[in-house]
């Protein structure tokens, strides 16, 4: 069974982990100790240079169906340790994984880039009042998007969110590009924890392929929830401006977006549960049992539990 919902990150202080009797038990000098039921621990982030572990720690993590985010020096996530074995079916449905053919792949590719840019719409709605046509452009797309209207969507997304014609998506940047980098980090851990959970496996993508890059299918199933990292940056900025660095409070905000309750169609959930949902709708996609994946339609905050 993948873990609950919390996500732990050790940043503050040096630490040193371990297990005892299915918990994870961090230590640090001068402070009581905390002990954490492994199977609560969605995600675990080490972000302090200083932070010492077990191989059992790590092995309970990914017993568990947790998953581990290593950072540098600029607490910026660098690697993803994800499971393996948490899902009984696992080496029924990635066998139907590795034999799901290319109309297949080009369809939900196709279904992915549209809700990505109905999620960007929502999120200019809100930011701006208007959607900037991308409700409009999403119809556009086409199975396996040949016309890259992905990236047409993009070009109209991007200088809006943050009010900034100058702006560009650049990984490298100096700027709010920072902040994505660490709330795609942490979404893609979360994604790909629950691809695992799936019994799917995380390097046979959709659409992103890349012989160094292991994590493909997470890459694939977290497009239509970036748009929710990109709302909370853009908050973000507005509140304390493009060249503020990722201090403790901000990246708190980051990661809680993954716990906000979300509505869709009248069910409220939490952002981890609705990845969880889309994850497993793909395994019985590649199975047969349904056509497409079940991402959540007007995905946004539900403020009634607030």
């Amino acid at each position: 069974m993948p873990g609950d919902e919390r996500i732990v990150e050790l940043a503050a202080s040096p630490a040193r982990l371990g297990l005892s009797h299915g918990r994870l038990v961090i230590r640090r000098d001068h402070q009581q100790e905390v002990a954490i039921a492994m199977r609560e621990l969605a995600i675990t982030i080490v972000a302090h240079p200083q932070v010492s572990t077990t191989v059992a720690a790590l092995a309970g993590l990914m017993k568990h169906g947790g998953s581990l985010i290593v950072c540098d020096d600029r607490h910026l996530p660098v690697g993803i340790m994800l499971p393996l074995d948490v899902n009984h079916e696992q080496t029924r449905r990635t066998r139907a994984q590795i034999e799901s053919s290319r109309p297949t792949a080009k369809r939900l590719w196709a279904q992915i880039v549209r809700a990505k840019i109905r999620a960007q719409a929502r999120v200019l709605e809100c930011r701006t009042g208007r959607d900037a046509g991308l409700r409009e452009i999403a119809k556009r797309v086409r199975s396996g998007d040949p016309a890259n209207v992905e990236a047409t969507a993009a070009q109209r997304y991007w200088p809006r969110v943050f009010d900034d014609p100058m702006f560009r998506r650049r990984r490298d940047a100096p700027d709010q590009n920072c902040l994505l980098n660490y709330g795609y980090a942490v979404l893609r851990a979360a994604v790909g924890r629950a691809v695992c959970a799936a019994g799917l496996h995380p390097s046979l993508g959709i659409h992103h392929h890349g012989r160094t890059n292991p994590w493909v299918l997470a890459d694939d199933l977290m497009e239509p929830f970036r748009p929710l990292i990109d709302h909370e940056v853009a908050e973000v900025v507005a509140e304390l401006g493009a060249d503020t660095g990722l201090t403790p409070p901000v990246k708190h905000r980051l990661i809680g977006v993954l716990h906000e309750r979300m509505v869709s169609n009248g069910e409220s959930r939490t952002v981890l549960d609705w990845i969880g949902r889309s994850a497993s709708s793909l395994a019985r996609v590649y199975l047969g049992e349904r056509r497409l994946i079940a991402f959540p339609e007007g995905l946004w905050h539900d403020h009634s539990t607030a």
